[in-house]
């Protein structure tokens, strides 16, 4: 029993040093020591801006490192007292081996997160493709499908942008989402959303087949993250324009960006500052770039080509069928189910679990 119990907290403590390993634990609390080291200088809070990022990185950091860091030294204690083989113990020994095993299975689906934005916000911009006011409703009820997927894991998210549509739904929204590795959860998103079913704006009740992409990008608060060379930059201000045409500013602060060698545009108009609204930009072009890198596999922002991928036909990451039977259907991972209105409601979690399993065996 003793020798059982000795060679089962071996084991384990071997695989929690294994994980901690490819997740970088140490590097990562590396980090966070020095982080920690520069908020105690007397000038750390001249930069407000500055230092409202780090302390946010320091919450983000402790977040992530203090479960692994607990758990390592859980294991190391349960592994000398096992080595006692002090038979007294057995029983307790067993139940907290239990108890770590429980906490380390938890823990290892981090392992999925590897990428190197994996464990940032996410900015998420919906946009309506082809078919008309379908597509726009469907773009709508995207919209709601991840709002409620947020909510379930209570993550925070703020609009940064949205164009309703003429008729219902939406021509356009961006999001900024905050939670646990949110990038890496939601790049799953990333593509065209292909929806199947009887129109309610068809007067002959007809089926109707419409598109809506999803661009999932990591969400780079420090420039130096992805650096954009000004001169690659066009940025043009205008008056904002709010619903019918009324004036939401009297002042030019909406701002438009285009990367020019990629020809990626980011317009932003919510803000009535203009720089609040440059800013905003930035931080949606960079993550952008950044997300078009990774697809690319480019080492530099000079490599990259412009997207090409249109919202229509061919291109569905997707399909969403509502008539004449119900399925959802993801053409990557062929993970497929007929709880359409489960998935509608924000039940994601298994169709993104199927396309982080498929990444992670490539």
């Amino acid at each position: 029993m003793a020798d059982q119990l000795n060679d089962r907290a071996e084991e384990l403590r071997a695989e929690v040093a294994d994980a901690a390993g490819r997740l970088k634990i140490d590097q990562l609390y590396s980090e966070l020591t020095s982080l920690k080291q520069q908020a105690t200088q007397p000038s750390f809070w001249d930069d407000t801006t500055n230092a409202q990022l780090t302390m946010k990185r320091i919450a983000e950091l402790e977040t992530r490192i203090d479960p692994w860091r607990e758990l390592q030294t859980a294991t190391d204690d349960v592994y000398e007292l096992a080595g006692l083989g002090d038979a007294a113990m057995a029983d307790e020994l067993e139940q907290q081996l239990e108890e770590l095993q429980a906490k380390f299975n938890e823990l290892k689906g981090e392992l999925k997160f590897n990428g190197p934005y994996d464990d940032h916000g996410a900015i998420v911009v919906l946009s309506a493709g082809a078919g008309g006011t379908d597509a726009q409703d469907w773009t709508g009820m995207l919209l709601r499908m991840y709002i409620r997927y947020f909510e379930k894991n209570g993550w925070k998210y703020t609009t940064l942008e949205e164009s309703s549509g003429e008729e219902a739904g939406l021509k356009s929204v961006a999001l900024e989402v905050e939670g646990p590795f949110a990038y890496g959860k939601l790049k799953s998103e990333h593509g065209v959303h292909r929806l199947v079913r009887l129109s309610p704006f068809n007067a002959d009740n007809l089926r109707q087949t419409s598109f809506a992409k999803a661009e999932v990008s990591p969400k780079i608060d420090k420039p130096d993250e992805v650096a954009i060379d000004e001169k690659d930059l066009k940025v043009d201000v205008y008056r904002s324009g709010g619903h019918g045409g009324q004036s939401v500013n009297t002042t030019d602060s909406a701002v438009r960006i285009t990367h020019i060698p990629t020809g990626i545009t980011v317009a932003i108009q919510n803000e009535r500052s203009q720089l609040q609204n440059k800013e905003t930009a930035m931080n949606i072009l960079r993550g952008r770039l950044a997300q078009l890198q990774l697809e690319q596999h480019a080492e530099q922002l000079s490599e990259l080509k412009g997207p090409n991928e249109q919202a229509a036909w061919g291109n569905q990451i997707r399909s969403y069928v509502l008539h004449p039977y119900k399925q959802v259907k993801d053409l990557r991972t062929r993970y497929e189910t007929s709880d359409v209105d489960g998935v509608l409601d924000g039940n994601l979690d298994d169709l993104i679990n199927a396309y982080l399993e498929l990444t992670l065996a490539d």
